[in-house]
């Protein structure tokens, strides 16, 4: 078996690369000028991927698609392989008008599983082909009818892959803050954990644990309540940076992972939290702690909540030695 026809009967689910290979099988075996993809979108014929050296077509060349050979084509007032666009007299008006020289012309549809065009496999050169050229057709609806299945495949899968993130992306989303909530930030750590035991990468862990949020449900009421964990949110998605990862974590519980910020960065961004909470009328105690290979995640949130509480005690017990 010849390598472009081994390398085009290559299972494959993605239509890209079935494209390009497709292409190249036919360059090889029924070599033209180009051989082209293209996409209609909106009466637009976009070129989505081509082979030759006829013609110099690059990937997202628009064309009017009315225009187009691959237009009466599909209308069926044209034949799908022209030796001659001469001999065919809406083709040669067209090859007239056309921005290259066409002198040979092959197109055929490619169609989604419902029936939709998407699109058409084609082929052009500048010089009149021999008659045989014809003799093509069933090759080429055999290679557009492949395309159109793997097409069909690949928009399922991107479908279904797109339903699972949507899915995914409400699953760990909390949504009383729109922050990544606990099953986000624990997907996080776990995947990025070997990643920066492997690489040594600098991070902190902060921990933030809101005060008074009883206080606020028990007088106030828990709409009251929740407003002041969103604002407590919204203080901290201002605070941190573009890469930090910043979650909450459950009540009035929230904690940041500062990708790349050494100690004494983490420090700044936890001034940078409490000035951002005292603004919103919010108040918490804050912990932080460095990542190290040697203890990972979970002994960076260890030490960062020990020094959390540890904060917390400090303010507890200095409110109880204030004067009444």
């Amino acid at each position: 078996m010849a390598p472009a026809v081994a390398d085009a009967l290559l299972p494959t689910r993605s239509f890209d690369v079935a494209c390009r290979r497709v292409l190249e099988y036919l360059q090889q075996t029924v070599p033209l000028g180009g051989w082209a993809v293209t996409r209609v979108v909106d009466d637009r014929q976009i070129l989505l991927t081509a082979v030759g050296t006829g013609y110099d077509l690059p990937p997202g060349t628009s064309l009017p698609f009315t225009e187009s050979m691959c237009h009466t084509m599909i209308e069926g007032t044209t034949p799908r392989i022209a030796p001659d666009v001469r001999e065919v007299p809406q083709y040669a008006e067209m090859a007239a008008a056309a921005p290259i020289d066409i002198s040979a012309y092959v197109g055929t549809p490619i169609v989604s599983g419902d029936g939709r065009l998407f699109g058409t496999v084609c082929g052009y050169d500048p010089s009149p082909q021999p008659a045989a050229l014809r003799d093509q057709l069933p090759l080429l609806d055999l290679l557009s009818g492949l395309l159109s299945a793997v097409l069909d495949a690949d928009l399922s899968a991107t479908a279904a892959s797109r339903e699972l993130e949507r899915a995914r992306r409400e699953a760990e989303t909390d949504a009383l803050t729109g922050l990544l909530n606990r099953r986000g930030w624990d997907r996080f750590v776990e995947q990025e954990e070997d990643r920066f035991r492997r690489f040594g990468d600098t991070a902190g862990v902060v921990v933030l644990d809101l005060d008074n949020l009883k206080t606020v449900n028990d007088v106030q009421g828990h709409d009251a309540g929740d407003e002041y964990i969103r604002r407590a949110a919204t203080a901290l998605a201002a605070t941190v940076r573009r890469d930090d990862v910043l979650a909450r974590l459950g009540g009035d519980e929230f904690g940041i992972i500062a990708v790349g910020a050494a100690p004494e960065e983490a420090a700044e961004l936890v001034g940078r939290a409490e000035k951002a909470l005292a603004g919103a009328g919010v108040s918490g105690s804050f912990g932080h702690a460095p990542y190290s290979i040697v203890t990972g995640f979970p002994g960076a949130w260890k030490a960062a909540d020990d020094a959390m509480y540890e904060q917390k005690r400090r303010r507890r017990a200095g409110l109880s030695r204030t004067p009444s």
